[in-house]
């Protein structure tokens, strides 16, 4: 089993030191979220808490997770990054396609891309993007991604999205893993159809090993089952070396975790406690499953 430090919600000046010990622990990668705007009032609920209330504050820094990303690649040399997730229909897929691409050859190439929806309307208001169809958009901007990683001029002319003839440099110097985060059965089989891979949201283990019976059953349905895919899981139940145990067993390739929370700490502990807390699950929980 693989394992990522999640870094999401914590202060600025925590993001590269943590990168390097979570490098030098034997993680296999650290993983960055995408957080845009913070509103004062939002018109629906947050779906990942039991309460439907953001569990963050307008304090709360959200780093552009292309821009810490090649930062974190600078000081590491063999880590993987992951954006868990990327709300892509808000953004034009050209640019999402140049972003990783300097991305993945400024980390060389140990860039994940995952990406999503986007559960706020006012996140499409604010970027002048249509809500009602992002699921399809978000389908789309996948193949435009795809055709721009070749290098290799290419056009496309589809339903919502209208390319002349161009190309990006720099592109991967080798396949960019896209992968789907979401919970409806539509982000499911989107994953299964056309991804590398599947990353839970933040909910029970249950509820995960749910989505992931679905997500083989569609790949099966697609044909698509004899290609490389990876699970991914953002657990709130899953604390302790049999918990990632149970994890595994459900067909979890790799856990994110936040191990200071695991040991009392909080976003705003001490970085000390954090490394702290770092060696520790390392000694309790990786070390066992490697």
């Amino acid at each position: 089993m693989k394992f990522s430090m999640t870094l999401t919600f914590n202060p600025i000046d925590d993001y590269i030191p943590l990168a390097k010990v979570a490098e030098a622990e034997g993680w296999d990668s650290v993983n960055a979220g995408d957080g845009l705007f913070f509103y004062d009032e939002t018109t629906v609920k947050y779906p990942y808490s039991d309460s439907g209330a953001r569990y963050w504050s307008a304090n709360t820094p959200f780093l552009d997770p292309f821009n810490v990303i090649s930062a974190m690649g600078q000081v590491t040399e063999n880590i993987r990054f992951l954006i868990n997730v990327l709300k892509l229909p808000v953004r034009n897929p050209m640019l999402v396609a140049k972003m990783a691409g300097t991305t993945a050859y400024l980390t060389q190439d140990r860039l994940d891309l995952g990406v999503g929806l986007s559960v706020w309307p006012e996140d499409f208001s604010i970027t002048q993007t249509e809500m009602k169809n992002r699921g399809v958009r978000c389908s789309e901007a996948i193949e435009i991604m795809r055709k721009a990683f070749t290098g290799e001029f290419f056009e496309h002319h589809g339903k919502y999205y209208d390319i002349p003839s161009c190309s990006i440099n720099p592109v991967p110097g080798k396949h960019l893993p896209i992968i789907i985060g979401g919970t409806a059965d539509l982000a499911l089989r989107r994953a299964a159809r056309l991804c590398d891979g599947f990353v839970s949201p933040n909910t029970t283990s249950d509820k995960i090993d749910e989505m992931v019976q679905k997500i083989h059953g569609y790949r099966k349905e697609y044909g698509t089952d004899d290609k490389p895919f990876e699970m991914t899981s953002v657990a709130i139940d899953a604390f302790d070396l049999d918990g990632h145990r149970r994890l595994e067993a459900m067909g979890i390739d790799q856990a994110c975790d936040m191990p200071w929370l695991y040991y009392g700490g909080k976003f705003n502990s001490p970085l000390d406690f954090k490394i702290d807390a770092v060696k520790r699950f390392g000694d309790e929980v990786i070390s066992k499953m490697k």
